[in-house]
Parts: structure tokens; sequence; C-alpha cells
């Protein structure tokens, strides 16, 4: 590891409560919580988005999807770039990148603008997330790397419960703009951070050749695919059109699969494929993540449009999700080192898909404690047993020195699920072009898509507890 401060020289590695390595958090943290908070935002903005720039469901779709696409395809390349040309130089060009980004975002003149400025974030995201990971992971000495690892965690956690009540209150008393422009300010002080204090680190071992064809052959993929579903909800859709994006996206990650059994540094190593739990516990998140990329989109859409809540208290809707993951996730830690994964991957996503059943019942009148709050609560819970579990799953299929890999591939399916989720909602619900901005149309459609969404939940409990072992913790 170099330090910038002093050219040739490794520094020591940093110990929990010294001066630097409290920055060094600040920098990681800050860093991640922008891109974390901006997922949930955003969805609460879309309302006044499509009331202020004209836009329909396909427009408002592709608002969160032009960021999902880019962050999706793209995190693992960013993770092998930060491991070839520096953690901290890629971190800091990845903030840049989202800052400029976020700037565009809150300055667009139209829905075209806004949804290539946030395609430009999600490739910002996608530097910056693995590298504030990996900087922790490679400035920390071995055994304080677990605490930063976690007080990184609970951090990003506490901006995460903030974010959605901040973001509503932006929108309510000033404007959809500021959801975006609030970003410069936080990415300037990481930038001033992560300069002055986060020293550098490569990966010397890391593939000298990029797969560069690769990421390009994932991002067009699901690109056009995303493309299809969005043509595929038109009220009047040109079925040849339709077909030719979706076949098309297929073949297109088709070939990205082949180019992966015979690029020299693949980002989806094929051996991968060959690990029976590491397989599993990707499918599991593929159906769970795609449920739940829908419910956190449409949900804050519909309190607002469908059923009159104000933003604020559509941002609060999610409050419960939040603080019980905070508080409980230890204990969820627990369970799966006594029991196994496979009985909270099971009851967890089958609690989570009561929750959304309930709240799919909320209609005109609807009482914000017992229809919003009180079902937010149960599908809270259940995300709070499935996602530690999950994670340690994932993490314990491969062997320890794969654990970013393994990250970084389980980050990228779970945000693929809910790319094609999103795009897809218009078209499983009814909702043509204007359903989104429609109330009486979403009112209609808004049940049919949460029973969807509990229904890919549910069957994500089904499937952990076929495929899992009661104590699987690692690949045969």
């Amino acid at each position: 590891m170099t330090d910038p401060h002093g050219p040739g020289t490794a520094p020591e590695l940093l110990s929990w409560g010294q001066r630097r390595a409290r920055w060094v958090l600040a920098a990681a943290v800050l860093g991640s919580a922008l891109t974390f908070i901006d997922t949930t935002v955003v969805s609460i903005a879309l309302p006044s988005v499509g009331a202020d720039l004209g836009a329909g469901s396909s427009g408002l779709t592709w608002v969160v999807n032009g960021y999902t696409l880019t962050l999706a395809s793209l995190v693992l390349l960013g993770g092998s770039l930060g491991d070839r040309y520096g953690r901290r130089r890629i971190f800091l060009i990845g903030v840049g990148c989202f800052a400029v980004a976020s700037a565009l975002c809150g300055l667009a003149p139209g829905i075209t603008v806004l949804v290539a400025a946030r395609a430009v974030q999600g490739v910002g995201g996608a530097l910056l997330v693995p590298a504030a990971l990996a900087i922790l992971q490679s400035s920390f000495a071995p055994g304080d790397r677990a605490r930063a690892i976690g007080a990184w965690s609970g951090l990003t956690g506490v901006a995460a419960a903030v974010g959605p009540f901040a973001g509503g209150w932006l929108v309510q008393t000033t404007s959809w703009r500021w959801v975006f422009l609030v970003n410069l300010p936080v990415a300037l002080a990481v930038a001033l951070i992560a300069r002055r204090h986060v020293p550098e680190s490569r990966n010397p071992g890391a593939c000298p050749q990029l797969d560069v064809p690769g990421a390009a052959l994932l991002v067009a993929g699901l690109g056009v695919l995303t493309l299809g579903l969005t043509a595929a909800a038109a009220d009047d859709p040109q079925a040849p059109v339709t077909g030719g994006a979706l076949a098309g996206g297929a073949g297109l990650l088709a070939a990205f699969l082949l180019r992966e059994r015979r690029a020299a540094s693949p980002l989806l190593p094929p051996a991968l494929l060959g690990r029976r739990l590491f397989v599993a516990a990707n499918a599991i998140t593929f159906v769970v993540y795609a449920g739940l990329g829908a419910v956190f989109f449409v949900l804050v859409v519909a309190l607002q449009v469908g059923l009159g809540f104000s933003p604020v208290a559509a941002g609060l809707s999610l409050l419960p999700v939040t603080v019980l993951m905070l508080l409980l996730s230890p204990s969820a830690g627990a369970l799966v080192h006594r029991v196994g994964p496979r009985l909270p991957m099971t009851a967890g996503p089958l609690v989570a898909g009561l929750g959304v059943l309930l709240l799919g019942r909320a209609g005109p009148g609807a009482h914000y404690l017992l229809d919003v709050l009180v079902p937010a609560t149960v599908f809270g819970a259940g995300l709070t047993l499935l996602v530690t579990p999950l994670t340690a799953t994932v993490l314990g299929a491969l062997p320890t020195e794969q654990a970013g890999l393994a990250s970084g591939v389980n980050n990228a399916v779970a945000r693929t699920a809910g790319l094609l989720a999103v795009a897809a909602i218009p078209l499983v619900g009814g909702l043509g072009e204007t359903g989104l901005t429609d109330p009486a149309r979403l009112r209609e459609g808004f049940p049919v898509v949460m029973g969807l969404c509990a229904g890919l939940l549910a069957g994500g409990g089904v499937l952990s507890a076929v495929v899992l072992r009661p104590t699987a913790r690692e690949d045969p």
C-alpha cells in the first residue's frame, strides 16, 4: 500500500480509534451514503418530476433505471479498476463523476437530459461503491477491519434512514431538483477528506487486462432488455420493436456469458457457476430483490399519486424497515450462527411478502398508521430476517480471499433484478404510459403490482427451503 503523503513508502495499517482512521471511515461512509440515499430518495421525487417535466410512466421508470443500469453493469469493472489503478484514485474519480452528474440532474431542462445524467451518476456509483469497502479493507489492520466495516454498515444505515425523510422534506418544501443538488456539498466534503487522509492502495496481483468488452456487452444487454420491457408497457406497443428489443437483449447477455468463458480476466469467472451454494444464493437474491426493487419504487409513488399522501409521509413509510434492520440485524447474524441460513432465509421472505400484501390493500381513505406503517413494520421484520443471512451465505460460499468478488457479483445480481423489475412494473400492473401519473389508474394497478411482488418474495422463501441445506455455510 502506497501512501500519497510519502511516495514510495508503505504506511502502517490503521488501528481503531486513531484520528486518521476516523477520517478514512468518514470518507467511506459519506461516499457510500451518496449512492445509498440516492436510490430511495429519487423515487419519492418522481411524482414531482413527472408533473414538472411532463414525463409519463416510461420516462419516470428510466429516471430510476438509467442509474441502476450503469451501476449494476459496471460495479464489477469498478472494483477491478480500483485494484489496478488505486482504490483512492478510483474512489475520487467516482465521487467527482457522481457530483457532476448530480448537478446535471438538478439543472436538467427535460426528461431526456435527466435520464442521461442519471446514467452518468450510475457510472460514478459503480466506481466509488466497491472502492469504499476496499479502502476500509486495505487501510485498517486485520484485527480492526471487521469493526470498521461494521461501523460503515451501521452509519450508512443511519444515512439510509434519514434519507427518505430528508428527500421528502426537500421535495415538499423546495423542489425535486434539490434532491440532486444537495449531493454537491457532501461530495465536496468527501473529496477533501479523501485527498487529505485516505491512503492509496492497490492489488499487486491484479490482472493487467480489464474485461472492458465484457462490461460493454453487459451494459448493452441489460439496456436493450430494459428498453424492450419499457416499450411493451406502452398503451399501443409495437410488437416487432418490442420483441426485437427483448430478443436482442437476451442475445447480448448470451454473448456476455460466452465472452466470460474466454476472457483472460472475466468480470464473472466461469468457475463460480460450479459453486452450488454461490449459485443458489444468487438465484435467491435475484428473485427476492426483483420483488424488493419493485416495492421500493412503486410504494412511495402510489402513496403520493394514488392515495394523496405528502412526500414527507411517503418517505417516512419506509422508516420502520430501516429502523428494524438497524436494531435487529446483529441478532439475525447471531441466529444464523446458531441455526444456519435456511430457516431465516425461508421465513424472512415469507414474512416480508405478507407485509407487502397488506401494503397492497391500502386504498382511498387509507389510515396511515394501520394501513401503511403497521404493514411496513411486518415487511421490515421479514427483511431483517433475510438480509444478513443472505449476505453471510453469499460471502461464505467462496473462499475468504474471494470475498470481494462474491460481494460484487451479488451486488450486481441484486441491482439487475431491481432494474428489470422496475422496467416491468407498468407492463405487469397494466399501468401503460400514464399509470404512474394517473391517480385512478395507479390505484387500480397498485394491488396487482404488490401482489406480484409478494409472490416473488414468497418464491424466494420457498426456493431457500428447497436449495439450502439446514446448516449450509460453505460450498461443498
